[in-house]
């Protein structure tokens, strides 16, 4: 046996050792840099549902197609396009709050403030009062997926700039729980209190979704006091802000312009797609491909305004090379490009079959005869309570087994349970086997992002860590996001039933793309 052999073997033999691997978790749960966690955890989880589920069914009650209340859900595309400013947020002073705050807090309580201001603005719109007011929901909600997402690159820093690594599982345990906590919040407390304040789909009622939103705002106050009792990180400031305030300015005037460009070329457009959308006869199918295509034109629009602004010189190259480019190239250089490329595709359709039916799911449960109280404690309670073990579940069986067979197996368990949605849809109201759903869903939705999570976080490069994460998040919802949008349009051509088991068979690319990636990185590893 080595000298290491022996060592280990004596460490794991040492009872005294063995109670100090417990003793030293135990001492972590302690530490208050948790409990903030726990807190912006919190303040992290509110704004997703109220644009997702909550907000659906809010337009459900007040007569809005069913099409057009998932198209509410591309609200929430900031948190897949939150790459593009990540940079920004970790580069650019903000006047008075940075000097105030501190670079992470500013930052953070300019975010959440945002938060705030764009639920009250939601909770001030009543979409049955027309199309106009469709329109005002459609910007506040755009507002709050933009604010949320900063909110998130916000969190990412000042998590990992506030405590070693040893510290960072515990900090990340807590910051889940915590957001765990907080969907609950925004999802079963606001359905609950919209229909205490009686509003059902009988009888709907605009003031009860109003108080409701409001009190959500009221309840980011738990992140703002948070944010403003922590201390900021201490980071060198030499490596924060190395270029003067008039390079920054100009770098977010690119930014602005290119963001104006994607706007334009966006909006501008949209009539010669819908024009062609209604041409080819209104399908899902095709109105989808359609929309990937006006997407990715607006996208290259935006990359030529910024490329050609910087090569006007309006910035300086080198500062826009290393905000922008710099994390991209060193993904591709570690990796190479066909491994990059295989990787960045199997981060971009991991969970599409479990976002995609995400967006329809609680107007499924409506749809077939589920009231509001009966969703909360389904989807909203007892689903979240069941999403957390599955989360510790599948840390525990990665730890045990490996990332990537863990990853296979939540990807196999992901599309799988789609089809107990089929059996729903056939059998319609009966609430054990809804509960019986809910739970295999979010069990297998917990397990593979567990396991995902530290898939994501084996890919970053310690020197672009919130960069390329906020890259590989946002990547990871963008197309299921984008189809999502849609879900509404296919359940309307094929029917629920079709529409389930179309969410079982796109996850079964997945599984190729897990099992070539477990290959290639073996084969780079080996």
């Amino acid at each position: 046996m080595t000298n290491a052999s022996t060592a280990a073997a004596a460490a794991g033999s040492d009872p005294d050792s063995a109670a100090e691997r417990w003793r030293r978790p135990l001492r972590a749960l302690r530490d208050p840099r948790v409990l903030r966690m726990l807190f912006l955890g919190f303040s992290a989880g509110i704004p997703l549902l109220l644009i997702f589920s909550s907000l659906s069914l809010w337009l459900r009650e007040a007569g809005v197609e069913r099409n057009a209340v998932t198209f509410f859900s591309w609200a929430a595309l900031g948190y897949s396009f939150k790459f593009v400013w990540a940079p920004l947020v970790d580069r650019l002073p903000l006047p008075w709050l940075t000097r105030r705050y501190g670079r992470r807090r500013g930052w953070l309580l300019l975010s959440q403030v945002s938060i705030m201001a764009a639920i009250v603005l939601m909770a001030s719109v009543d979409p049955a009062a027309g199309p106009d007011s469709l329109v005002r929901m459609a910007l506040a909600a755009i507002m709050l997926g933009f604010s949320a997402a900063t909110q998130d690159i916000c969190i990412d820093a000042y998590r990992i700039e506030s405590a070693e690594p040893r510290l960072q599982g515990m900090l990340s345990a807590a910051y889940i729980a915590g957001y765990r906590v907080g969907m609950v919040t925004s999802g079963a407390g606001a359905l609950f209190l919209a229909s205490l304040f009686m509003s059902s789909p009988e009888d709907y009622s605009y003031a009860a979704w109003r108080l409701t939103y409001v009190i959500m705002a009221a309840t980011m106050l738990v992140g703002v006091v948070t944010t403003l009792v922590v201390p900021e990180p201490v980071v060198a400031r030499n490596e924060a802000y190395r270029h003067r305030a008039v390079e920054y300015a100009r770098l977010v005037a690119v930014f602005l312009c290119a963001a104006a460009a994607f706007a334009g070329a966006f909006f501008v457009s949209a009539g010669a797609f819908e024009a062609a959308k209604a041409a080819a006869g209104g399908g899902a199918l095709v109105a989808f491909l359609l929309e990937a295509v006006h997407l990715v034109l607006a996208i290259g629009a935006a990359v030529a305004v910024g490329w050609a602004l910087v090569a006007a010189g309006l910035v300086d190259k080198a500062m826009a090379h290393e905000t922008w480019i710099a994390p991209v190239l060193d993904f591709f250089r570690r990796y190479g490009l066909q491994t990059a490329l295989l990787l960045l595709a199997l981060i971009g359709l991991y969970r599409i079959s479990d976002i995609v039916l995400g967006v329809i799911a609680n107007v499924f449960y409506q749809d077939i005869g589920f009231t509001k109280p009966q969703i909360a404690k389904a989807v909203n309670t007892f689903g979240v309570l069941v999403s957390i073990a599955g989360g510790f579940i599948g840390g525990l069986l990665a730890t045990r087994f490996g990332v990537m067979r863990i990853l296979m197996l939540g990807a196999l368990l992901s599309a799988a349970t789609n089809l107990l949605f089929v059996l729903l849809a056939s059998v319609g109201h009966n609430v054990a086997l809804m509960y019986v759903t809910v739970a295999a869903d979010n069990l297998a939705a917990g397990l593979a992002s567990a396991a995902f999570v530290a898939f994501l976080s084996s890919l970053t490069s310690v020197s672009f860590t919130a960069v390329q994460y906020a890259i590989f998040s946002s990547l990871m919802t963008l197309l299921p996001k984008v189809l999502g949008g849609y879900s509404g349009s296919i359940v309307d051509s094929i029917g629920y039933p079709g529409f389930f088991i179309f969410t079982t068979l796109i996850g079964i690319p997945v599984l190729l793309l897990v099992w070539l990636a477990g290959r290639k990185l073996a084969i780079r590893d080996g």
